[in-house]
This record gives C-alpha cells, structure tokens and sequence, in this order.
C-alpha cells in the first residue's frame, strides 16, 4: 500500500503551497507514495475535514501555518507522524522585530512535531532551538518551466521584478537606487510582474499581471532580474524564490546581500550582490552596457538552479526526512 502524505497549508494558492508541496505531487506518485491536499483555513468545517484526512494519513506534513495550543493538540493527537515545513521567518513580525506571541506559537509547532523542514539555514537554525530533528530543504523551480523562447525588447533595457503586493515594500524603497541606474542607463525600463504598479516613482515601468501560466515567458522576456531587501529577520527567513525564477529563466541577477539570495548568488559568476545604492546602480548600468556578460551569467545562474535547486534535486532531500518517519 502506497504511503499516504497529507499536506496541509492555508490554501493552494499559497506561494509556499504550489513550491513546497504542489510542484513535487508528481514525483510523490512515481516514489511510490499518495500525496494529498486540505486547505485548513475556512473555520470550523475546514478544521473538522482536515483532521478527519489527518486521521488516515500516514505521515501529515504542515506548510508554513502554526495553530492554537488546542488545536496542535488535536492534530497531533490524530497525525502517526506529523511534519512542519516552513519557508518565512513567520516566529518575528513582517518589519522584523520580534513577536513573544508568534515565537510561543512557532516553538510550540515545532515541539509537536516529529520532522522540521526548512527552508533556508536562518531558518533551520531556529527551529534546531525547538527539536532537532530538522532538514533543510530549499525552496526550488521546475527548471524546464523556464526554458521558454521569448524575444527580448531591443530598445529598451528591462529589468524584472516578479512578486506580489505582500513585498511590495522592497520594490518601492529599491527605487532611488534604480532612479540613479535609469539616469545612467538610456532606455532603462522596469518590469513589475505582480499585482501592483509604482506609477510616478521616477522610472519607466511596465506593469504586467501575474499569471501562473505566463511568468516564465514574462521573465525569459526581460533583460535582468533585480532582488531588492531589507536586512532584518523576516529578509533572511526569505527563501529566495524570484532569484531562483530569474536564474532559471537565465537572467543575470542583481540581488541585496541580504539573506538566502546570498547563498544562492555566487557574487560575479551568477550576477551581482550589491549592498550600497551605489553598487546597486553600478552593477545595473554594468550589465546593461555588455549583453554578453549577460548572457555568460545568465547561462551560469541557470546551470546552478538545475544542479542544486531543481525539484528533482530538492525532491531527494525531502524524500529522505518523510521515509525516515516511515
């Protein structure tokens, strides 16, 4: 009898549902495992269900949520084994200070369990305070999602930013850097894939919807992938997801030194790291005057996004922690 997995998340909509879970539901099957999903946000009856489906699950896997200390008890009591997986620092508030209530409740669902995922080594590391049973599984892309023919503009040079209205945030306090880089840069336009627009911010912008069936051709469009943040808690619990999407779209990268990004960038072999607006528009203008170091880097980022953060490559990690519970 195949292995029955319960996922278990806010919904699957949710970025951390479709990249920690989702996307891997194929690979589930061909292991040999039953990979399921509920959705536990909904009230009273979407709690029932879940539990009812904890209940005949052989291992139940939580993304990202943590509950009330009354119900973490039910659900443990229900679940043979149960798992947390987590991608943000979500023990901190959102502007990075600290939150006793989000701590309590971040350190309860990790006592509770018998496996921490986790997304980056910031973030592993805090759940090791709580149980030491944790594997560090990065967040990863369908590297042949983005292997899409897309013809680039010839007179304008696009930088993408691809995320939603939640970071917002970095994208607007990253633009009197990219003022500077536009003065400098003739033709400097910036490609906002989300939600929102940032009209009247002093540079050209092109705003573009997102689409699940659309971002790989909207980024494999662009010229150069950008990464702005912050340094604080909630920035390094980041799993650095839009540079991971630019890479493998082979995007050269400018990123923050700041959090996963960091790990993931290797500084001049897959794009650049910048930590002053200087550098910031420096680099830009850098890539933008050479298309062949962009083309160089691009190739470089997407040959490290396949080795080292495929799905098939995250999968293996993820299958080991769920078949030692087994």
């Amino acid at each position: 009898m195949s292995t029955r997995l319960l996922f278990v998340s806010k919904g699957e909509d949710s970025a951390s549902t479709r990249y920690r879970a989702l996307q891997f539901f194929p690979l589930w099957r061909a292991a040999g495992f039953a990979p399921a999903h509920v959705t536990a946000s909904g009230g009273i009856q979407a709690t029932l269900d879940m539990l009812r489906q904890a209940r005949r699950a052989d291992v139940v896997v939580v993304l990202r949520k943590t509950f009330p200390a009354p119900l973490l008890w039910l659900l443990r009591r229900a679940s043979r084994r149960l798992v947390f997986d987590f991608d943000d620092a979500i023990f901190c508030n959102t502007d990075g200070t600290p939150s006793r209530t989000r701590m309590a409740r971040f350190a309860a669902m990790a006592r509770a369990c018998d496996h921490v995922c986790a997304g980056n080594a910031f973030l592993a590391g805090h759940a090791a305070a709580f149980n030491p049973a944790v594997t560090l599984v990065p967040t990863c892309v369908d590297v042949a999602r983005y292997r899409v023919e897309a013809g680039k503009p010839a007179d304008t040079l696009d930088l993408v930013w691809i995320g939603s209205h939640s970071t917002r945030k970095y994208l607007a306090e990253a633009m009197p850097w990219l003022k500077v880089a536009a003065d400098a840069v003739p033709g400097l336009r910036l490609k906002i894939v989300a939600d929102f627009d940032l009209p009247g911010c002093g540079v050209a912008t092109l705003p573009v919807a997102w689409r699940a069936d659309g971002e790989a051709r909207e980024l494999a469009a662009s010229h150069i992938g950008i990464a702005p943040m912050r340094d604080d808690d909630w920035s390094r619990g980041k799993c650095a997801l839009k540079v991971l999407q630019y890479m493998a779209a082979g995007l050269p990268v400018v990123s923050s030194k700041a959090g996963a990004n960091a790990e993931v960038i290797e500084d001049g072999a897959h794009g650049f790291l910048a930590a002053t607006p200087a550098e910031w528009a420096e680099r830009i203008a850098q890539l933008a005057g050479d298309a062949e170091l962009r083309r160089r880097l691009g190739e470089a980022g997407r040959r490290r996004a396949a080795t080292d953060y495929s799905v098939e490559a995250v999968f293996e990690r993820l299958r080991s922690a769920i078949e030692g519970l087994t």
